[in-house]
């Protein structure tokens, strides 16, 4: 199972895809966000749903290796954003 860290940074940086256009106004940001919570939690979408959304995934890579991805994409984005804080 997928452990969310919470940081939010993963909805500040929303790709520019038809999946989630209706969830930003344009700028990456989903408008659904307070500070770093979920204000559609328990309805967001499949895309944000980290470990039902590895069905996609299933025939490409292990689940491990699934999460593994996941949480280095994590990593990616809290070091993107660690470092626009300096």
């Amino acid at each position: 199972m997928f452990n969310c860290s919470k940081c939010g940074e993963c909805c500040r940086n929303l790709p520019n895809i038809s999946e989630f256009k209706n969830m930003h106004n344009g700028n990456g940001i989903c408008k659904f966000l307070k500070g770093n919570c979920c204000t559609i939690y328990e309805k967001r979408p499949k895309l944000c749903r980290v470990d039902e959304c590895y069905v996609l995934f299933k025939d490409v890579v292990s689940y491990e290796e699934y999460l593994h991805l996941n949480y280095m994409s994590c990593k990616i984005l809290q070091e993107k954003k660690a470092q626009e804080d300096l």
